[in-house]
């Protein structure tokens, strides 16, 4: 799932300066489950942002909103009436929610109340861990179902850097060694031969280079 934070109050509250009328739109997956953007916490920001307003003695009236999802047009299409009535729009979706609602609805300024972080775990309540970076070139079936790319805190694809002990990385003595728990997969696994396999490096042209990456299905397309 993408795990998303609040931006600082302050930093929201110059980016709507100038606008009376905001509306405040919620996002009921992702942002939801991680607990920065659903319905609740829409609530607490409007409030905030009013209180923060009256204390400059500036007042700004706050519409809210939580769609089921900001990345699908079906669901963008439910605010038109409520943007056609506000002068900005505080998206309180990941970083595709608020271009999905801009591009929708280009007339209207659109702005970020949330930093996007990363695709993560839910490892317990409020703690998520990053677990995916998106590369578009999954060697997951290499590596016992763990990415050396986000579990490596240096992204390495053949085995650890040597600067590891007692299974930490030695650059944060908190976070598991990411080869470390890819060889005990794989040895659970009975696949350790496996490790022999060179890796070649990350063609990161999938990922990044020649500009936005986009998914076609021809199979499920109408």
């Amino acid at each position: 799932m993408i795990i998303a934070e609040q931006k600082p109050i302050q930093e929201i509250k110059s980016m709507i300066a100038g606008y009376r009328k905001v509306l405040i739109v919620g996002c009921g997956t992702c942002v939801t489950v991680c607990m920065a953007g659903g319905e609740k916490e829409v609530g607490v920001l409007a409030s905030a942002l009013r209180m923060a307003c009256k204390l400059d003695g500036k007042e700004i009236e706050t519409e809210e909103v939580t769609i089921e999802r900001q990345c699908e047009w079906e669901f963008i299409d439910q605010l038109k009436e409520r943007i056609e009535e506000a002068e900005s729009v505080l998206s309180m979706g990941c970083g595709v929610g608020v271009q999905a609602i801009s591009e929708r609805f280009s007339h209207i300024p659109v702005y970020p109340a949330l930093n996007t972080m990363c695709l993560g775990l839910p490892e317990e309540q409020g703690i998520w861990t990053e677990r995916c970076v998106a590369c578009g070139d999954c060697i997951l079936d290499k590596t016992g179902g763990i990415c050396p790319i986000a579990r490596c805190s240096k992204g390495l694809l053949n085995g650890p850097c040597g600067g590891s002990s007692d299974g930490k990385c030695e650059i944060d003595k908190e976070i598991d060694c990411g080869w470390q728990l890819i060889y005990d997969r794989l040895r659970e696994l009975g696949r350790l031969e496996e490790l022999s396999e060179i890796i070649p490096p990350k063609d990161w042209s999938s990922a990044r280079d020649g500009g936005p990456r986009k998914t076609i299905r021809k199979d499920v397309r109408i």
